[in-house]
């Protein structure tokens, strides 16, 4: 529990923890950032991670002059890109074994081919649509591996979804995040941040349950 409260106040304060960490580290803040996102995108078992609060909280910082945003977004970028490729992978050397198993009460082979299937006609919307999503940024990549997707396909849909979401995110930190309403708000903010990101998942899993 004491550990859960420690994530949970870094996550609600992430503008005091990263402002420290800016202070503290000058320019190696940049590699912080970077390991932070290339981790949240690169393992499908860290989607904990913050990501949407933590570009735009940055994105404030850079305004501050406290990093350049220009080195930021394209550190940012680099970030997401190549976690996504790592996902990707991985995904891609655990398929080919995934694919021999067959169906069982546990595994539907079947499942898997229509994945595939999905992701050549999908799944370059996908890749980027799931940039927005808590969770799904983190898996999508490592099904669209499994599933086989091309490289060229995905090698392309993860760098548009890469520049789409972290230039988008940050810029908007940039530009509102220390207006003073904002400022004397964070906290809420970078709840609305997380709630807004989730209605999607939520809307999903309705109307799946409604199925």
């Amino acid at each position: 529990m004491e550990y859960l409260a420690a994530f949970i106040d870094i996550v609600l304060h992430l503008d005091k923890h990263l402002a420290v960490l800016v202070q503290q580290y000058g320019s190696w803040i940049y590699a912080i950032l970077f390991v932070i996102i290339f981790s949240e995108t690169g393992f499908v078992v860290t989607p904990f991670l913050p990501g949407d609060s933590l570009l735009f909280v940055a994105g404030a910082l850079a305004a501050l002059g406290g990093m350049d945003v220009a080195v930021l977004i394209a550190t940012l970028v680099a970030a997401a890109a190549l976690g996504n490729m790592l996902n990707y992978q991985i995904g891609r050397l655990l398929g080919p074994k995934v694919f021999q198993w067959e169906s069982s009460r546990f595994f539907n082979k079947a499942a898997l081919v229509k994945t595939h299937a999905f992701y050549e006609k999908h799944g370059g919307k996908t890749l980027v649509i799931s940039r927005f999503l808590p969770l799904f940024r983190t898996f999508a990549p490592f099904v669209a591996g499994i599933g086989a997707m091309s490289y060229s396909r995905f090698t392309f849909f993860n760098l548009v979804g890469a520049v789409s979401w972290v230039v988008s995110l940050t810029l908007v930190g940039y530009f509102f995040g220390n207006l003073p309403w904002v400022q004397q708000n964070l906290t809420a903010v970078i709840l609305g941040i997380i709630a807004v990101s989730m209605i999607p998942v939520l809307i999903g899993w309705w109307q799946h349950r409604k199925a």
